[in-house]
């Protein structure tokens, strides 16, 4: 094979059938997920232009009732909105039509909101209101109940039929007339990443709500708007070119998303707060016209798009920055900046993805075929990979600089699978590596899972349920200093001791372990095998975590003298959402929820405290429910940061056949304190807390860490000097995480 001229035609073989499967597109959809990749790298484009979503949400149906709506009220919105708020335009992303209202709507008030909205579309100079049309409705019928089937004219398909859109009606007098201004709406193939920017027909051209919008934005005619071979131009009477769009096959754009839904640059109010705030605008009281007035000033110089967000209304889809469905309205708010900021995604044309295919998968097989000519194998083996994670990296450098799209599944794979096809080492190379990946498999996720997936067969998938379980959250408490005490080696020496001490507790207490955070560990107890008793089964491996860390004091002498080693650790029980996590192509075993929150953030009050070991008042609830093994002190109540409602907090002060009397004394005297400081007798309890302060006792505490007993009576001389008011509940706020 060496020598053998075949090779070359070989590897000339297997390319050009690669650059094939390039032509013919039959490996785009795992090309378009690697877009998606090239997007989320890239991340959000800073300063786009000013959007305003007036979001159909929950709260809206909530508030105003079931679709389809009183059209009056689209019309007090969009009318405070342009001239209230001044926004140059406003897009709604509905069809209006007949067909949009039920059976049992009231049709003498349908029928006058409709006349309310002809009187602002219909009036001149008519308002930058732009209503949707679509093809999506690919069915219908008309007035003889005869099917109509639309499909959206392609421009270069000439068997394509011209034919109008699904159009807002606006029905007065048993009339139906067509607003002056209507955008489409579709999209190719339902997804969110390419959208024809206009369709013909036998009459007019029918441009994309963006297109419209943007028009309107810039106070342009609709001559300003012209259509080229292969781009779309937004032109002033003077022909100066404000923005130059690059058409795919004469009529697509490829959406540049800018930003995510949920992203604070994306502006947003719900449509039943603008619809309250504007019949504000006419109250006589000058607060409630002034509230208004903010609302609606926000939107100053916005375009402001109105379309469907709560989910049951199911007009979602992915995007390349949000793999969960965001409302499609979104993509409409992209395009609009997309065209204002000029940043257009671009592909390299064919011929040259067919030179990057080619040249490669040349320097590839080229080091792996010097890879057998003699000693410097190694170096060219090397050089191989090298360039390939080079034109990897240079994929997604270009993209991030230039928003250029260049090809990386098929060169990757024309690559790799050339290379192998001239050698028999790699394909080994290739299964030795996968069986050590399987061996390994046990290593990163917990043994019972590993189990479970064994024993029921199936692959994992994304997907969860909803659980009770106790979540569980440690770190070591300054484990900064700790780690300066270290070298880079004994540090991990040292974490590879301190780690497997918690998670060998965990699992003896059939705990699963979640993950590792740097020194944090998280866990769960009651899933995915369920206990009854998971609360005190966590309660209980706290306690044996931190006899541990005495043993680990031991063994490390060298962190002793400059910091102890103490753990803190936080624990909530409730339920929580538990399973399979993640993207489509990485996703673990983890857990999500109130509960899973609750028990991180009571991690980090046990320093606020200086306990070790903090856990909510359902969690002492369940772990007594089963055993008296674990003494607990009540501690009160805080509000942790990110939450309204008081959790009650519960310090674990010891495993009870390990508490000395002095320690159980501690507890009795501490809790009468703070019955008379919830009482406000804050004199008592400072007498109260400077007796059990004298008795607190600890395996080891932190230098400069306060006790339990200490913080109350700081509280006390705090709340003496400056007494709270009739309605002081005791709660503390957290305000950090």
């Amino acid at each position: 094979m060496r020598n053998s001229p075949y090779k070359w035609l070989i590897l000339l073989a297997v390319t050009l059938i690669w650059c094939g499967i390039n032509y013919f597109g039959l490996l785009d959809f795992i090309e378009e997920e690697t877009i998606d990749w090239r997007f989320q790298y890239r991340g959000e484009l800073p300063g786009q232009g000013k959007i305003f979503y007036l979001d159909v949400d929950a709260k809206s149906i909530a508030d105003i009732g079931n679709l389809a709506w009183d059209r009056a009220y689209y019309v007090d919105v969009c009318e405070a909105a342009l001239k209230e708020g001044g926004a140059k335009a406003v897009g709604i992303d509905y069809v209006f039509s007949d067909r949009g209202m039920p059976e049992i709507a009231d049709r003498d008030r349908f029928q006058k909101g409709t006349l309310r909205m002809a009187g602002l579309l219909f009036s001149e100079p008519p308002p930058p209101v732009v209503l949707a049309a679509g093809y999506a409705s690919s069915h219908d019928r008309d007035i003889n109940g005869l099917p109509i089937v639309r499909e959206m004219p392609r421009v270069l398909d000439s068997t394509s039929k011209t034919q109008p859109p699904e159009l807002p009606q606006i029905r007065v007098r048993n009339r139906i007339y067509t607003p002056p201004y209507v955008g489409l709406i579709d999209t190719i193939d339902g997804a969110m990443n390419r959208v024809p920017l206009f369709a013909p027909d036998e009459n007019r051209t029918w441009y994309h709500m963006s297109v419209e919008l943007a028009r309107l934005a810039w106070k342009l005619p609709q001559k300003g708007v012209r259509v080229h071979a292969n781009r779309l131009e937004f032109v002033r009477d003077d022909n100066v070119v404000l923005a130059s769009v690059p058409l795919i096959d004469g009529q697509d754009v490829e959406v540049n998303w800018s930003t995510r839904w949920d992203s604070p640059q994306n502006a947003r109010a719900s449509f039943s707060d603008a619809l309250v705030a504007a019949g504000m605008l006419k109250s006589e009281k000058p607060e409630e016209r002034e509230a208004a007035h903010k609302l609606f000033e926000r939107m100053r110089d916005s375009i402001v798009l109105i379309g469907p967000v709560d989910p049951l209304l199911q007009d979602r889809a992915p995007t390349r920055l949000d793999a969960l469905p965001v409302p499609r309205v979104g993509l409409i708010g992209t395009l609009i900046r997309q065209f204002q900021s000029g940043a257009y995604v671009r592909r390299v044309p064919g011929w040259a993805q067919w030179m990057l295919i080619i040249g490669l998968t040349a320097g590839v097989c080229g080091l792996q075929l010097a890879n057998l000519r003699g000693r410097w194998g190694v170096v060219a083996k090397i050089g191989a990979a090298a360039l390939v994670v080079a034109y990897v990296w240079c994929v997604f450098l270009v993209f991030l600089k230039y928003n250029l799209i260049l090809p990386l599944v098929i060169p990757l794979f024309s690559a790799f699978t050339t290379s192998f096809a001239l050698t028999a080492l790699l394909l080994v190379v290739a299964e030795r590596m996968r069986s050590r990946i399987t061996s390994f498999f046990g290593t990163y996720v917990s043994p019972a899972l590993v189990q479970r997936m064994i024993e029921s067969g199936d692959e994992p998938q994304l997907g969860g349920v909803e659980v009770p379980i106790t979540a569980y959250f440690s770190d070591i408490q300054n484990f900064t200093m700790v780690a300066e005490s270290l070298s880079p080696t004994r540090l991990v020496e040292f974490m590879n001791d301190y780690l497997s001490s918690a998670t060998d507790v965990i699992t003896d207490q059939e705990g699963a372990l979640d993950k590792y955070m740097g020194d944090a560990v998280v866990a769960m107890f009651g899933a995915p095998v369920a206990n009854v008793d998971h609360a005190l089964r966590a309660c209980v491996a706290t306690q044996l975590v931190h006899a541990k860390n005495i043993e680990i004091r031991e063994r490390w002498p060298e962190i002793v003298k400059k910091m102890p080693v103490r753990s803190q650790i936080g624990l909530s029980t409730g339920k929580a959402t538990v399973g399979n996590i993640g993207s489509r192509t990485r996703f673990d075993y983890t857990m999500m929820g109130d509960t899973v929150n609750i028990a991180a953030r009571l991690e980090n009050a046990a320093r606020v405290y200086g306990v070790q070991t903090l856990v909510s008042g359902e969690t002492r609830k369940g772990a007594e429910k089963y055993g008296n093994q674990c003494v607990f002190r009540n501690l009160g109540k805080i509000v942790v940061k990110g939450r309204q409602q008081p959790v009650d907090i519960h310090e674990i002060m010891g495993l009870r056949d390990r508490m000395p009397a002095a320690a159980l004394e501690c507890k009795r005297v501490f809790e009468e304190g703070l019955e008379k400081f919830f009482s406000r007798d804050w004199t008592g309890a400072a007498e109260l807390f400077a007796q059990s302060a004298k008795l607190e006792w600890y395996p080891v505490i932190v230098p400069g860490q306060r006790t339990p007993s200490e913080v109350f009576l700081d509280r006390c001389e705090a709340l003496k000097k400056n007494p709270p008011s009739e309605d002081w509940t005791g709660v503390y706020v957290m305000e950090t995480k």
